[in-house]
């Protein structure tokens, strides 16, 4: 009798998934916390829409939906609240005045820039104090292979 291995490869896929899943959920909100960014009051969607305005705007909020593949809806309540707050402006289109483009007050990149200041200050601590100098390989190895899933796409057949 022949077994075969998918079934049993599986399942420890499974398990290797959901702890991954699990660890990075950790991670994302240790990241969150250690950066500041729960004290700003902004979901990490409405960052991430930031971040995205100060890499590329000034932009239509269309474009921006397009870019966040989020609806137009989404887009309008994450820009009303960064509005607010004060981190945004609009202005009219002057290629269509009917449109309004959307860029990002200094004081955007201000904060951002301390976040991920933030983020990177926790995780250069946590490396130095948690991972052993003979383990540095490891995680290297390990950004390569999360660097590797992320450019993955298993519905093309190309891992």
């Amino acid at each position: 009798m022949t077994t075969d291995p998918r079934p049993q490869q599986s399942t420890a896929s499974a398990v290797a998934a959901q702890r991954l899943q699990d660890a990075m959920k950790r991670l994302r909100a240790r990241l969150r916390a250690e950066s500041g960014q729960n004290a700003t009051g902004l979901t990490p969607t409405q960052i991430a829409v930031l971040g995205r305005i100060i890499r590329q705007g000034p932009l239509t909020a269309a474009r921006l939906a397009a870019l966040e593949h989020v609806s137009a809806q989404a887009i309008a309540q994450s820009l009303a609240v960064l509005k607010t707050a004060g981190l945004i402006h609009t202005a009219p289109d002057p290629q269509d005045g009917r449109k309004k483009l959307v860029s990002a007050d200094a004081s955007a990149t201000e904060l951002l820039d301390r976040l991920l200041t933030g983020r990177s200050d926790f995780l250069v601590r946590a490396i130095d104090e948690v991972i052993a100098p003979d383990e540095r390989a490891d995680v290297e190895k390990a950004i390569e292979i999360l660097e590797r899933l992320a450019d993955a796409d298993p519905r093309g057949g190309g891992i």
